[in-house]
């Protein structure tokens, strides 16, 4: 464990100790999202803590190799990540972020006609890479409660017993919700070999629902569930950009026709191995979101603005009134919230900070409230 991060942690103590205190103790970590001009980007569900000083540290290490192309820097990636998650080598494919494997596979799997069943509202960029393509867009809406309905996605996917596509984010993005791993299971378990499952777990170490759990149980048994996960979230590696999908190995080599070659870089590389070794990283990354997180919730009790269960980094809340101006006044505040996730018009989604960036954004939201902007 790197000094600086242990030196952090040691000051947590319980549930209740000062994340902030804690940080101040951390070099160079957990400056949170407010950006160099002053604004807060609470848009992107970002993690505040950012690039870990060990992770920073092997990157700068990292810096004299990248003249070259990174196969044998890169290499020793592959056994550590089989570890941490626990699955083989071979069932590993590295992308340029999560985003790129979900492209790989939506370019993988098209065919005229077939369908690609997915929720509305959802991580939109499978949307948009299935759009120059031959597939038949199904959009289901949520449940009343806002998670998958997996009920009426089966449905359509079992029309003619022909090949189909479903993508379930779990937590789902933009809503923060679980799809409880019973009921997808259940359909996995009796769907046809034809239907493949592309379950997108960007937020998987977030989810603390006891009614959720990974997907990946099923790669070695099923070649037609593929896990896709990220380094995005959880480590602060979004600028980074590695994500890596987990299936069976048939399926990868299926995958690995539309792949780029030399993936992952260098400096991923070497952040992703140098976060992996460094358990007060998502442990340190997992307590402020909790903080956070209880925040956001204080402030939206006390104002009496509804919001929904979150399972991830981010919470969806409802706006009275117009979300276009809403986020206008936010931006004149120098605060970035999240974008318009139709047909869930009148709720916005924010990104968790750090806890005195949250109490910044409430206070905004409080006088607009108090103002009868919203």
């Amino acid at each position: 464990m790197a000094a600086g991060v242990a030196a952090g942690m040691s000051g947590l103590g319980g549930a209740g100790a000062s994340v902030a205190a804690a940080l101040e103790r951390i070099p160079g970590w957990g400056r949170g999202k407010t950006m160099a001009d002053g604004t807060l980007r609470l848009s992107s569900n970002e993690n505040p803590l950012g690039l870990a000083p060990a992770a920073r540290e092997a990157v700068i290490e990292a810096l004299i190799h990248a003249g070259r192309y990174p196969g044998e820097f890169t290499a020793p990636l592959y056994p550590q990540l089989a570890e941490y998650v626990g699955v083989g080598e071979e069932n590993i494919l590295f992308g340029a972020g999560s985003t790129e494997i979900l492209q790989i596979i939506v370019q993988a799997y098209q065919g005229p006609g077939v369908p690609l069943i997915m929720a509305e509202p959802t991580f939109e960029d499978v949307l948009r890479y299935q759009g120059p393509l031959s597939y038949h867009l199904q959009m289901v809406p949520l449940k009343a409660d806002h998670s998958h309905d997996l009920v009426r996605m089966r449905e359509l996917a079992e029309v003619g017993r022909r090949p189909a596509v479903v993508y379930i984010c779990n937590p789902n993005n933009p809503t923060g919700t679980v799809t409880p791993a019973r009921e997808l299971d259940e359909w996995i378990a009796e769907a046809p070999e034809s239907t493949l499952f592309l379950v997108d777990e960007a937020y998987h170490e977030y989810a603390e629902d006891p009614a959720y759990a990974s997907a990946l149980h099923w790669i070695n048994e099923k070649p037609n569930v593929i896990v896709v996960r990220t380094f995005s979230k959880i480590f602060g590696m979004a600028g980074l950009r590695l994500g890596y999908g987990l299936a069976h190995p048939d399926t990868l080599d299926r995958l690995r026709l539309f792949t780029i070659s030399n993936n992952p870089n260098i400096l991923a590389a070497a952040a992703a191995m140098a976060s992996m070794e460094d358990e007060a990283i998502m442990a340190q990354s997992l307590q402020v979101n909790r903080e956070a997180r209880d925040v956001t919730h204080r402030a939206l009790d006390e104002m009496g603005l509804e919001y929904l269960p979150s399972h991830a980094n981010f919470l969806m809340h409802r706006i009275p009134g117009d979300l276009g101006e809403y986020i206008g006044r936010m931006r004149a505040e120098g605060i970035r919230v999240g974008r318009p996730f139709p047909p869930m018009t009148g709720w916005n989604r924010i990104s968790f900070g750090l806890p005195e960036e949250m109490d910044r954004w409430a206070g905004a939201l409080r006088r607009f409230r108090t103002m009868g902007r919203i």
